[in-house]
């Protein structure tokens, strides 16, 4: 069945939903985008996700196309319209539409697109398997705070990795840990300390990665915010990573090197369940 999108005030079938050729998310990658995940009819940390909508098109300085109550209310009626209990809605803003130009008119008219996919979430795999990854170079622009579009980068390198057997790349730079292709990584030191990446440019501020910490937290569990190396990262006792769309993926192996065992730890899986009965009970309700 064709799903119903949003496009700049209007409900389309995805056939019909255009985007002018001379858009600036098309032509240089300047637009934001955002995910919510959606499970038993609830949004996944939605006031986190919208919080952050509003950060990067800040720093973008792209005008935030709709108000707070009226991004809520799309987000509610995108999921009914196309019948979505369990899923993620994507919603993308870019700068907007003008000649080719480096330089552009301030302000210009943001494009504002919404779509859903129908995905088990809750039905992952991984979970219970684990992933692999490789390291390799950072690559990417320095301002990885800003949850933009630019993801050619990171969609290479872990095309790069699938073909030589990986799950997903980690990407390294001076020697320490940034994030995954599309997901924050976390390390349990031998000692029992969940170990994260602190916040800075050079990662994304995961919405995902700061609700497993709050959640650690309150678990009793000792956290601590720091960079570290690959080598401390092989030498753990558990690790994994933490995205909106697949919450919390245990990973198993680094660059061929078993981390703990080799097989899904206690303390990563004690975590996710945490986290899937604390949105259950919490999540934001689709319908009204």
């Amino acid at each position: 069945m064709s799903r119903t999108v949003y496009l700049n005030g209007a409900w389309l079938p995805e056939a019909e939903a255009k985007i002018s050729v001379f858009d600036r998310g098309f032509l240089f990658a300047d637009a934001i985008y955002e995910v919510t995940g959606v499970i038993d009819g609830k949004l996944i940390d939605y006031d986190a996700h919208a919080a952050r909508l509003k950060r990067s098109l800040q720093a973008l300085g792209i005008p935030m196309p709709v108000d707070d109550g009226t991004l809520l209310d799309l987000h509610r009626q995108i999921a009914q319209r196309n019948g979505i209990t369990e899923g993620l809605i994507y919603l993308q803003v870019s700068r907007g539409a003008q000649d080719r130009d480096f330089l552009f008119p301030d302000p210009l008219e943001p494009t504002f697109v919404m779509f859903t996919q129908a995905k088990r979430i809750l039905d992952n795999p991984k979970w219970n398997k684990g992933i692999s990854l490789k390291t390799v170079a950072e690559g990417r622009w320095s301002r990885r705070q800003i949850k933009t579009v630019q993801l050619l980068y990171s969609s290479f390198e872990k095309m790069e990795a699938h073909r030589e057997g990986y799950d997903d790349v980690l990407f390294v730079e001076n020697g320490h840990v940034t994030e995954a292709s599309s997901a924050n990584f976390h390390i349990i030191s031998r000692e029992g300390r969940l170990i994260t990446r602190d916040l800075s440019n050079a990662l994304l501020h995961g919405i995902t990665r700061g609700s497993i910490l709050d959640l650690a937290r309150r678990a009793g569990l000792e956290t601590e915010e720091r960079s570290f190396t690959v080598a401390e990262a092989k030498a753990a006792a558990e690790a994994f990573i933490t995205s909106a769309t697949s919450f919390l993926i245990p990973v198993v192996s680094l660059d061929g090197t078993n981390i703990g065992d080799g097989t899904v730890g206690p303390v990563g899986r004690r975590l996710l369940d945490l986290y899937i009965k604390d949105r259950r009970e919490n999540g934001l309700p689709i319908a009204t």
